[in-house]
């Protein structure tokens, strides 16, 4: 047969998906490995989408989405995230994985250099091998505050250097930058001529420190910023996400979105028309079931003497491990899962500096939360 072509074969395999992949093939399994909201999909959005079908409003839309779509979102973003867009910066997306994709596309050639945070989101590291280009970690680490190390990014600047990667709430570690951060961090990427992918998925949830979106503070149009539904809603299975582009790129988003998707499924537009529109009682709800998960949480650890981060965002504990992890957390969490019956996410999935740490999804019942954490060794001395 015919060959693969060669940087396919250079996309590693997502940690994640390697302990939710055998938990799903076990029974009696505490699931804190993937992040799933356990929360429901709000009535009037599951609605509007049952309407959208049931008058069969299921042709095609334009490529950046339904005008109504577009328009709700930029009321949004004016108002949640002081970004003052055209609908045509707008384009609706299967997930915040084909928002960031789309980015990548735009920004990257193949050998071109990407900076990538370490620990980071899995796929910042996956997407751009697809396209030939190579992912440069930049490390964020607990004697910093796990906070961006400037004098560290600018060493890692090189003639191939095209785009920074900035995930603020971040997956996995749930910290939140500051606007300090974010400011240094748009000041970097213009003395270099950089691209910026501002990965704010969630962006709704944090716990203290305000979200700063990176677009607001960008006067040269550097950034493109990667929004989601599914996180704040619920609607990880519905697939709605947007890119928010610099100005001036409507003809050519139109060509790359008609190349990759055409457009998204219409009754899940409408159904994120119904939840950027509608009550936002449930989103309360959900921060609310959250922020209580992180305070029974952290209490269960601090009692057993284990390091974790306590999160400034998202859904997310890091927790440091390497009491019992043998310097092979991915290994380890494997174990851990066919003798404890709980999957957790190895930190070194998320990069090399997660070496020793994993990554709980808080978004679980109270009771699965702290039976699967309760399994976890105590840490001695």
């Amino acid at each position: 047969m015919p060959h693969l072509a060669p940087h396919i074969l250079t996309v590693p395999a997502s940690g994640i998906r390697r302990i939710y992949l055998l938990a799903s093939e076990m029974d009696n399994v505490i699931s804190l490995s993937v992040g799933e909201p356990d929360v429901p999909v709000a009535a009037h959005i599951r609605e509007a989408a049952k309407d959208a079908w049931d008058r069969d409003d299921t042709s095609y839309t334009a490529n950046g989405g339904i005008p109504e779509l577009r328009a709700v979102i930029a009321q949004k973003l004016a108002r949640d995230n002081n970004l003052h867009v055209e609908p045509d910066q707008i384009w609706a997306t299967i997930g915040a994985t084909q928002a960031l994709n789309q980015a990548l596309h735009l920004t990257l050639a193949a050998g071109d250099e990407v900076l990538i945070p370490d620990p980071g989101y899995t796929v910042f590291t996956m997407a751009p091998r697809m396209l030939d280009a190579v992912p440069v970690p930049y490390s964020l680490r607990p004697e910093r505050g796990f906070m961006p190390d400037l004098a560290e990014l600018e060493s890692l600047v090189t003639p191939r250097t095209r785009v920074l990667i900035v995930n603020s709430p971040s997956n996995p570690l749930g910290t939140v930058f500051p606007e300090s951060v974010l400011r240094e961090l748009v000041a970097f990427a213009k003395r270099h001529d950089l691209w910026v992918i501002s990965d704010e998925v969630y962006e709704y949830f944090t716990w203290g420190e305000p979200h700063v979106s990176m677009a607001a503070l960008d006067e040269d149009d550097r950034v493109f910023t990667v929004f989601s539904l599914s996180k704040t809603y619920a609607m990880t299975g519905i697939r709605i996400g947007y890119l928010v582009t610099p100005p001036g790129l409507a003809e050519t988003m139109r060509s790359v979105q008609e190349a990759s998707i055409s457009c998204v499924n219409t009754p899940g537009q409408y159904a994120a028309i119904a939840a950027i529109t509608g009550s936002q009682q449930n989103v309360a709800d959900a921060r609310a079931h959250y922020q209580e998960n992180i305070a029974a949480a952290t209490g269960l650890l601090e009692s057993k003497g284990i390091e974790f981060l306590s999160p400034a965002g998202t859904f997310y504990l890091w927790v440091r491990v390497d009491h019992v992890s043998g310097g092979d957390v991915a290994a380890w969490a494997e174990k851990f899962l066919l003798e404890e019956r709980v999957a957790i996410s190895p930190g070194s999935a998320f990069g090399r500096t997660g070496e020793g740490w994993i990554r709980v999804s808080l978004a679980a019942t109270r009771e699965d939360l702290l039976a699967g954490l309760d399994r976890i060794p105590t840490r001695l001395g």
